[in-house]
């Protein structure tokens, strides 16, 4: 019976070290200093993502504070708009034209405009200049061609609507008319031929 056992444990032994040979190799313990450069990798990578994160932060504060009233500005843009249009229709009705105390009234509308006018300029409202300048899809926006050949094509003739900029960005674009060469019949006819 002892021999018996000690076989058995003799060949469970022998077992052991034949399963200890076909295991894989378990991962050595890394170095301290593999450990030490694997933590400063990481220490620069957050340092870097909190870094980042302090320029967002900072350019979105600054988006804030240039731009956060930009919707409050766009819509003020109407009342500007209401005045000129309520000015322009007391001035182009013949009924009021003549009446005196409207005259005062117009003053007052004229006042009221400038005033908002300045209040613009201080927060960096801007109008879009249109006068004699070539149509700038980004700034302005075509409303109507009008036929001209005295003028270069793709120049403003006339502005429909005033476009503004909030410092450089674009507010509303300015409503203009663009000048085309006229064609003449026989050239437009000819053009439609092709088009067929």
């Amino acid at each position: 019976m002892i021999k018996d056992n000690q076989k058995e444990a003799n060949e469970l032994k022998k077992d052991q070290g034949k399963d200890e040979k076909s295991k894989p190799e378990i991962k050595k313990e890394k170095s301290l200093e593999d450990k030490f450069s694997e933590s400063e990798d990481k220490l620069l990578r957050s340092l870097a993502e909190i870094e980042n994160q302090r320029r967002r932060f900072e350019k979105e504060i600054k988006d804030a504070f240039e731009f956060g009233s930009f919707n409050f500005a766009k819509e003020s843009l109407a009342i500007l708009d209401n005045l000129q249009r309520a000015k322009l229709a007391i001035k182009n009705d013949e009924v009021l034209k003549n009446n005196k105390d409207l005259d005062k009234f117009l003053e007052n509308i004229v006042i009221i405009e400038k005033d908002l006018l300045t209040i613009f300029e201080r927060n960096r409202i801007k109008k879009i200049n249109t006068k004699n300048q070539k149509f700038n899809p980004n700034i302005h926006q075509a409303m109507s061609e009008i036929e001209d050949n005295k003028t270069e094509t793709g120049s403003i003739l006339q502005e429909i609507q005033a476009g503004y900029m909030l410092g450089d960005r674009l507010l509303r674009p300015a409503l203009v008319a663009v000048a085309k060469k006229k064609i003449a019949k026989n050239q437009e006819k000819n053009q439609k031929k092709e088009d067929k």
